[in-house]
């Protein structure tokens, strides 16, 4: 069998989006893995599908990188929302409204959740501030925008070694469905730079959740005010948030290309 898809990013964060709503695709971990891989397969930090809904243009399906289906990608439903022309879609982590906006498109991802069974940790802590740490990483926020994330401001985001110490906070026993692990940096009373270690894709260029819950929990503690720029490796984002409100966040979508391969070559 052979399917199409679409390669797409947003600020660098890149996908292989698999239209499957005329057509089913049966994507399994092993096959959204073999997709993934840059060496071997078509490569991506994540495989989005696309499956229909009743209640929603769409339905959107997410796989990290290492194969695991997880509930929710923002870079992601930016692209889908400009490939599909989709407005309301549905994902594991609820349901997202769409819209074209001068600066690309605005994702509207509902509201955050702050309880520590809603992010979820293993046991009742403070989640504004952490009362733990991880090598000098401490007073982490964790936030839930429809994933589970932690964020740490640092007075030096360069000095972080993320890509060694973001595994180990990613799989520690507090988060039992492992958690997206965010370094921040305030460079303004409304800007902020932020590094991610996504959760089963490792350091991406940019992560859209990661800068929704970024910049929530620099509202949140008082360090910005909204609508807050988020400075990522790839470029930037807008997010905006009003306590007991949703978040709105506004970004680019690209096309790179489209193409066609054999389901059976990735197993």
């Amino acid at each position: 069998m052979r399917f199409a898809f679409h390669k797409m990013h947003g600020l660098g964060n890149d996908f292989v989006v698999i239209d499957a709503r005329a057509r089913g695709v049966a994507i399994t971990a092993a096959r959204a893995r073999a997709i993934a891989d840059r060496r071997t397969g078509i490569g991506c930090d994540q495989l989005i599908l696309l499956e229909p809904v009743e209640d929603a243009d769409l339905r959107m399906r997410i796989f990290n990188a290492d194969g695991g289906e997880v509930e929710q990608c923002g870079n992601a439903l930016r692209c889908v929302a400009q490939l599909t022309g989709a407005r309301r879609m549905e994902t594991a982590g609820g349901p997202v409204e769409a819209e074209p906006t001068g600066g690309g498109i605005t994702i509207d991802l509902g509201t955050p959740r702050f309880g520590w069974d809603e992010i979820p940790l293993a046991y009742p802590l403070d989640t504004a501030a952490l009362p733990v740490g991880w090598e000098g990483l401490e007073h982490g926020t964790a936030i839930n925008v429809g994933n589970p994330h932690i964020v740490f401001f640092v007075p030096a985001l360069d000095a972080v070694e993320l890509e060694r110490i973001g595994p180990i906070v990613e799989q520690d026993p507090l988060f039992p469905e492992r958690v997206n692990v965010n370094v921040a940096q305030v460079t303004g009373p409304a800007a902020v730079k932020l590094r991610v270690w996504e959760r089963g894709a490792g350091l991406t260029r940019a992560c859209g959740t990661g800068a929704c819950a970024t910049a929530v929990a620099a509202i949140r503690r008082g360090l910005a005010r909204s609508p807050v720029t988020v400075s990522l490796p790839g470029g930037e984002l807008q997010v905006d948030w009003a306590p007991g409100g949703t978040i709105r966040m506004t970004g680019p979508a690209t096309h790179v290309f489209a193409g066609e391969a054999d389901l059976e070559a990735f197993g």
